[in-house]
């Protein structure tokens, strides 16, 4: 039976089911601190000490760790609303504010964030059950427009998963191909390049297997949007047979279909490349859902829910 309990001299919360634990902290933008599974960590560790966030700081200033919510946007942009334009900054708001823990039970967990740029709101909960097959880690989101006219919003989720040595990512075999957004040195090519998956050909003409994490000190850093997918492709694992450990496929699902329908799935590979600070650059794997299109919330309602 899944339990869960409050650290409060942590600030933090943590659920527990079987050999899985996961610990939230609602101070720092209701960020996944930690995911740990039959004594492994799978969550990126902080780079630097966990701090507030300021409306302005770019993304790659903060601890560049764990698990966060990109709402109500993924990049920095300039939304027209009724009201005016509005400026969401570089990943959005709520991984810069604090959020409230809303609700608590038997193994599961809900949190609630609302942001300044746009008047939404994004609730999440959080479950860990124990199943004949492992452990199951269910978040369901739920976006509620708290303002007086309709509010376009763009969603994604940002893990970071610890890269070791021989772990793998799994697409479905129906995805041949990958857009690239960047490549460290270019060496898959440039912005908008088609490469194959998952042999793809270099710019110096030899082969690289990029479902494959490669060592630590290969300094790669790739970030590749697969998509538009069908129904059925919205899913990816991760696989660390050097620890027999392996991240199922998710599926997403929502009240308006599959959550990347017409989408993408981004996959962030970073060997030693990136953050480009004085801070130690770290070692992840970053798969994403990001649907392909603004949703929009209606007045005064909900939006969503979607798992």
């Amino acid at each position: 039976m899944a339990t869960s309990e409050v650290i409060t001299e942590k600030e933090n919360v943590v659920i527990s089911a079987g050999a899985c634990s996961v610990s939230l902290c609602p101070q720092f933008g209701g960020k996944i601190a930690s995911l740990r599974f039959m004594g492994q960590e799978l969550l990126q560790a902080p780079l630097a000490p966990m701090a507030p966030r300021t409306p302005t700081m770019p993304f790659d200033a903060g601890d560049a760790s764990g698990w966060d919510e990109c709402f109500p946007s993924v990049a920095d942009c300039i939304v027209d609303t009724a009201t005016g334009p509005a400026h969401v900054p570089d990943h959005g708001d709520l991984w810069r504010v604090p959020w409230k823990l809303t609700g608590q039970g038997a193994g599961s967990l809900t949190l609630a964030g609302t942001c300044f740029s746009l008047p939404l709101a994004l609730e999440r909960s959080v479950s860990l059950i124990e199943t004949a097959r492992g452990v199951r880690l269910s978040l369901r989101y739920t976006v509620t427009n708290t303002g007086h006219a309709p509010v376009p919003w763009s969603w994604a989720a940002h893990p970071l998963f610890t890269a070791a040595s021989g772990d793998r990512i799994l697409l479905p075999a129906s995805i041949r191909s990958l857009r690239l957004e960047g490549s460290g040195g270019n060496r898959l090519g440039r912005n908008g390049d088609t490469v194959q998956w998952p042999i793809a050909t270099l710019a110096d003409g030899s082969t690289a297997d990029l479902s494959l994490a490669q060592a630590p000190d290969s300094a790669i850093g790739d970030k590749l949007f697969a998509g538009p997918l069908d129904a059925g492709e919205d899913w990816c694992a991760l696989e660390r047979p050097g620890a027999g450990v392996r991240i199922p496929p998710p599926r997403l699902t929502s009240a308006f279909g599959s959550a990347t329908a017409d989408g993408r799935m981004a996959l962030a590979r970073s060997r030693s490349a990136w953050p480009s600070s004085p801070r130690p650059p770290l070692s992840i794997l970053l798969p994403s859902p990001v649907p392909g299109r603004a949703f929009w919330a209606p007045e005064n309602g909900l939006s969503g829910p979607c798992t």
